[in-house]
C-alpha cells in the first residue's frame, strides 16, 4: 500500500484558514463564557488547581511521559544513526532491537521536531496575545477586564492563556497520524490524540485557566503545524508495509 502526500500537501493551509476562522468566532464570545460558567458556580470553581489526584492524572503525569518519550526518540534516533555507521557495539546487540520502534530515522526525526514545534509555537503565541485567563476576570472573581485579543495585545497584560499550552503538548501526537509505518491505524491514532488533548484542555477549564476557545484553537494549530511539516518531510509516496 502507498501513502499519497496529497492529503497532507495542502491540508494544512486548509487547517490553517479553519484555525483564523475559529479564533475570530469563539475567542471572546458568549460560548466561551457559557462554558466556563458550567464550571465556575457560587464563586467556586469546579476543582482547585493543582487538587490531586487530577493533577497528576491530567497533568503531571501526562507531562512527565511525553517528555519520556521524547527522551526515548531522541535516543533511538541516536542508536539508528550509529548502525547507520556500522559501529560493531551497537550492531551486534540484537537484544536491543525490541526496545527499538520500527520507524525509519525520517519519522523519529519528524517526531521529534513534532514534539517542540508544537508546544514552542503556542507558547510563543501566547506570549504575544496577552489573553487572559477566566479566573483572571472579573466575570469570575478576579480583576480584570474581559477584553478581545486585539484589545489584549493592545493593553499587553502579563496574562499569558491564548492558546492552550498544556492542552497543545498532548495534541502534538497527531504527528502519529502523517507517520507511514502507522497509516492503517491513523484514524484511531487521531480519535486517541484527540481524547488525550481534550482531557487535558478540559482539566484546565475546569479551575479557570482556559476558555474552551483557547483549547479548540490549540487543537487546530496543532493538526496545521504537524500536517504542514508531513507535507515536508513525506513529500515523496511512501511504501508502507
Amino acid at each position: 500500500m502507498t501513502l499519497d502526500n496529497n492529503f497532507s500537501h495542502w491540508m494544512w493551509l486548509k487547517l490553517f484558514c479553519l484555525t483564523i476562522i475559529a479564533t475570530l468566532t469563539f475567542e471572546h464570545s458568549q460560548f466561551d463564557i457559557r462554558i466556563s460558567e458550567f464550571f465556575y458556580n457560587n464563586g467556586q470553581w469546579l476543582i482547585e488547581k493543582s487538587a490531586q489526584p487530577y493533577a497528576f492524572i491530567f497533568y503531571d503525569g501526562p507531562k512527565a511521559l511525553l517528555i519520556l518519550s521524547a527522551i526515548y526518540l531522541l535516543t533511538i534516533l541516536l542508536v539508528k544513526y550509529k548502525r547507520l555507521a556500522k559501529r560493531p557495539f551497537i550492531t551486534n546487540h540484537s537484544n536491543l532491537n525490541k526496545y527499538i520502534v520500527p520507524f525509519s530515522i525520517r519519522e523519529i526525526s519528524y517526531l521529534l521536531i513534532i514534539l517542540i514545534a508544537v508546544p514552542s509555537t503556542i507558547a510563543l503565541l501566547k506570549g504575544v496575545t496577552h489573553v487572559s485567563c477566566p479566573n483572571h476576570l472579573t466575570l469570575f472573581g478576579g480583576d480584570l477586564p474581559y477584553l478581545n485579543l486585539w484589545q489584549s495585545m493592545l493593553a499587553k497584560t502579563d496574562a499569558k492563556c491564548f492558546p492552550a499550552a498544556h492542552a497543545s503538548a498532548g495534541f502534538s501526537l497527531y504527528g502519529l497520524v502523517f507517520i507511514p509505518a502507522l497509516y492503517k491505524y491513523r484514524y484511531r491514532i487521531f480519535e486517541t490524540v484527540t481524547v488525550l488533548g481534550w482531557s487535558m484542555g478540559l482539566y484546565k477549564m475546569m479551575f479557570g485557566d482556559h476558555f474552551f476557545s483557547h483549547t479548540l484553537v490549540s487543537m487546530l494549530l496543532s493538526l496545521t503545524i504537524v500536517c504542514a511539516l508531513a507535507s515536508v518531510f513525506f513529500k515523496r509516496k511512501t511504501n508502507v508495509k
